[in-house]
């Protein structure tokens, strides 16, 4: 074993040279590279400044030699002048004097030598066209192979956790402008405090962020807590990372609790459909053949002599908490303090829904809103369309058209229930009351089925119209 271990790492060893060879190749032709790309950079900026010195000089001996073209010109104008005077001073003939004068006269005033300006139009000194290049020479001088990257520090204080999203701060404890990107990881936990090694859920990876913050968006919080660490990228390397840290992610999060839904509701998690043939098939068939079926359909329904199963005596244990014409199903997660909020996707086709919250006491034969132990939200869309609120069997007609998808705000301590258009965050309606016993959700669905979303924080927006007093509020007094 030890013969074969040694023979394993002497393998190694070889691979691990060839390796040193085929990498060290690797990065001097990379820094070949790198230095002909610097060599190619200054061969173009000499190129533009040899340039700029050609186009100054041509520009400065067009315009000085313009301007010795006219001088020599004036100077040849002032000798002809000159000469001509001499010769009409030494004429003999004083009769043509005057008129040679006058001729001198008006030559002189129409000479160019007068119209001429003596200083030169430019400068000889071409000193603005220097450079120097003592800075860029100890940079370059300074270069050296990239650097490892610090570690980025998270900065919590700048750090936000709202609205399912997550908005992440760092910075680097060190000046360094050769940083690439940066990579974040996260995962969510359970655990308070530092990251446990044997987490069973996987770090999350985001690359190539170029700023130093990050918002992740559209989260589900359905565990307790988040972990994120960062570190920074070069061209070459990656940095340590940095210390994790652990957020808490509060929001509010259940599962619909399978043991106290009708045996006609077909339960998966957060998702329910009802279902005509629930419980034992068998039975109801045979109880139909004894004639001892019986029709069933939801409260205020038009449709109370259609056929309906009939709830049957089944070994399910629990699950036959709701019976009769109470299609319920309950949150399995008590609500006795705090603010919570979730969301309801209801099909359009179903024939009744409703959502809402009940006591724990809400007997088997209840339906939501028809006592005292529920508050809900009730669409009917059996031959015609009714949107309202219940509770303690008294109804207010909703003038709001019916949202596909519903969000429940229940502020339990300041005794507030208020549904929202999902999407918009428009108030339909708020129950304002006194709760007394701890809450759970509920929910109801004939002939159609519903998703709920859960693990979500209560928006900002509705945390803002709470608190202008926007909504619209009315007391269980006033459902009539």
């Amino acid at each position: 074993m030890k013969n074969e271990e040694i023979q394993s790492f002497i393998y190694s060893l070889k691979q691990m040279l060839l390796n040193v060879e085929a990498n060290s190749t690797k990065v001097q032709e990379d820094l070949e590279a790198e230095f002909q790309s610097l060599f190619s950079v200054l061969e173009e900026l000499k190129e533009g400044m040899l340039m700029k010195i050609k186009q100054d000089r041509a520009s400065r001996t067009y315009e000085l030699q313009n301007q010795l073209a006219a001088c020599t010109r004036a100077l040849e104008s002032s000798e002809e002048l000159l000469e001509t005077a001499n010769q009409t001073l030494q004429a003999m003939d004083r009769e043509d004097f005057p008129q040679a004068a006058k001729q001198i006269k008006d030559g002189v005033t129409m000479a160019p030598a007068f119209r001429l300006s003596l200083k030169a139009k430019v400068s000889d000194n071409m000193s603005h066209l220097m450079v120097d290049f003592a800075q860029e020479r100890q940079m370059l001088q300074a270069l050296k192979f990239l650097p490892v990257p610090s570690a980025p520090v998270i900065d919590l204080a700048e750090s936000l956790v709202a609205d399912n999203c997550v908005t992440l701060v760092w910075r680097m404890p060190d000046e360094d402008s050769k940083i690439d990107h940066y990579v974040l990881e996260y995962r969510r936990t359970n655990f308070e405090g530092p990251p446990r090694l044997k987490e069973d859920q996987p770090w999350m990876v985001i690359e190539g962020i170029r700023q130093t913050e990050y918002t992740l968006t559209g989260l589900k919080f359905d565990m307790k807590y988040m972990n994120f660490r960062v570190k920074a990228c070069n061209k070459a390397v990656a940095g340590e990372f940095s210390e994790p840290v652990t957020l808490e992610t509060p929001a509010f999060m259940f599962r619909l609790d399978a043991s106290t839904s009708h045996q006609n509701l077909r339960v998966d998690d957060l998702s329910v459909e009802w279902d005509a043939m629930g419980g034992k098939v068998q039975d109801i068939k045979a109880r139909e053949k004894d004639g001892k079926g019986r029709t069933a359909s939801p409260i205020n329904s038009p449709a109370r002599g259609t056929p309906s199963p009939k709830r049957m005596p089944s070994g399910r244990g629990g699950r036959d908490r709701f019976t009769a014409e109470s299609y319920t199903v309950l949150g399995d997660t008590l609500i006795d303090g705090g603010e919570h909020y979730w969301e309801v996707r209801y099909e359009p086709d179903s024939k009744a829904f409703g959502v809402g919250v009940a006591y724990r006491s809400l007997g088997r034969f209840e339906q939501l809103g028809k006592t005292a132990a529920s508050w809900c939200l009730h669409v009917n869309n059996w031959l015609q369309v009714s949107f309202t609120a219940k509770h303690a069997n008294k109804v207010k007609v909703l003038d709001a058209p019916v949202p596909d998808c519903l969000g429940v705000h229940c502020d339990f301590h300041q005794g507030l229930l208020s549904f929202y258009n999902a999407r918009t965050k428009q108030v339909l309606h708020t129950f304002k009351t006194r709760f007394t016993q701890p809450l759970l959700p509920a929910f109801t669905v004939w002939c159609g089925s519903f998703q709920v979303t859960t693990g979500l924080q209560v928006p900002s927006s509705v945390r803002c119209l709470q608190k202008r007093g926007s909504a619209t509020s009315s007391s269980n007094t006033s459902l009539t």
